[in-house]
């Protein structure tokens, strides 16, 4: 039994190829968008890559590009072939094509789908790589002399500014590294050198924190120095006073940031495969109808169109057996006792440049 079938006159058979033809058009313009979709993220992930680990985060955008230029030619190809439709006999040169393109269009709508799922499932990937790449930041954040890490300092800066973050987890992580470089520290002066010294890798360690994490709206001026020493400032206390820095970590800053860009690509995605499989489903109908009407020899006869022509079921069952069956033509038929020469004559050997020897003459 075939699966939604319906009943398309001459008439309604022509309307749904014009109709077909211009949402083919329409998703060539959402090819379009799902490339630009792609270089966007793409674009924006660059911008922060020094403070992101590799753990390809590039797989999405680039996926999303490679499914929209795919779309624009697959959706191109299938706007020729629904305006040719509207002619039974320009339909006979695609009569051919129509299948193996709705099977390649199939699997190319399931892309769509893959694509806005990977969306929404990189959070994981995209924390561990914000986590791993802001630490590696924030410890080379005192090498402003040293090649290839001197700008590390201005992005680390600019990013806390930008999104009012402070550290990776909060302030405190600041506390736990050396972000000072040693040719600003005066090596004259003794509670200099002590400090270097009781640390147990010789590293210059306070409870201080880059002036990028200061709240500018704080009326207070900033304190960014001896954050956890009371006495150090008047009328002040860092256990129960709210602090004139930035309370947020910039992991979870960036996290959040790109999560919403995430799964507002993801949410349009996923309205652009909801419309790629309407179109399909439109192309299914349109070619299964007019391959009835080739059978019925009538080209302004009613026509049957379906998605399926047998059950679920059945068709997975025949699909099944036909792989099977294109599988044995790739083995040896082997009898008597897994020899498969057993069966053949053996050859004559007649010498040991195989030939054959002249017959003797016979007295007469």
């Amino acid at each position: 039994m075939a699966v939604l079938p319906i009943k398309l006159t001459k008439t309604k058979r022509d309307k749904l190829a014009q109709v077909l033809w211009v949402l083919n058009w329409i998703s060539v313009v959402t090819g379009i968008i799902l490339f630009s979709l792609g270089i966007f993220l793409k674009v924006e992930i660059n911008k922060r890559q020094d403070l992101m680990a590799e753990h390809l985060l590039q797989s999405v955008p680039n996926m999303l590009i490679a499914v929209g230029l795919i779309a624009c030619m697959i959706n191109f190809l299938g706007g020729k072939i629904c305006y040719d439709c509207v002619d039974t006999n320009k339909f006979l040169r695609w009569k051919l094509v129509m299948l193996p393109y709705i099977i390649c269009t199939f699997f190319f709508t399931l892309s769509v789908l893959v694509g806005a799922l990977m969306c929404y499932s990189m959070h994981g990937q995209l924390e561990e790589a914000l986590t791993l790449g802001l630490r590696d930041a924030m410890r080379y954040y005192k090498d402003t002399d040293t090649p290839g890490r001197c700008f590390l300092k201005h992005t680390v800066d600019l990013l806390q500014i930008q999104f009012q973050c402070c550290g990776n987890e909060g302030y405190r992580d600041w506390f736990q590294i050396q972000w000072v470089s040693n040719r600003y520290l005066d090596m004259s002066q003794r509670k200099v050198v002590d400090r270097l010294r009781s640390n147990v890798e010789g590293k210059y360690l306070m409870d201080g924190v880059p002036f990028s994490c200061c709240n500018v709206n704080s009326p207070r001026p900033c304190i960014q120095y001896q954050i956890t020493n009371n006495s150090a400032h008047f009328n002040y206390d860092f256990q129960t006073e709210e602090l004139n820095l930035w309370m947020r970590g910039c992991r979870q800053a960036l996290l959040d940031y790109y999560t919403n860009i995430m799964h507002s690509v993801g949410l349009t995605v996923l309205i652009i495969w909801l419309f790629e499989l309407s179109v399909l489903t439109g192309v299914r109908y349109l070619q299964t109808s007019l391959e009835n009407v080739l059978r019925q020899g009538d080209p302004e006869c009613e026509s049957d169109g379906w998605l399926l022509e047998n059950s679920f079921v059945e068709t997975a069952r025949s699909n099944f057996n036909i792989i099977k069956h294109l599988g044995k033509f790739n083995q040896i038929n082997i009898t008597n006792n897994g020899d498969p020469n057993i069966d053949k004559p053996p050859t004559a050997h007649y010498g040991p440049d195989n030939v054959p020897p002249k017959p003797l003459p016979t007295a007469s």
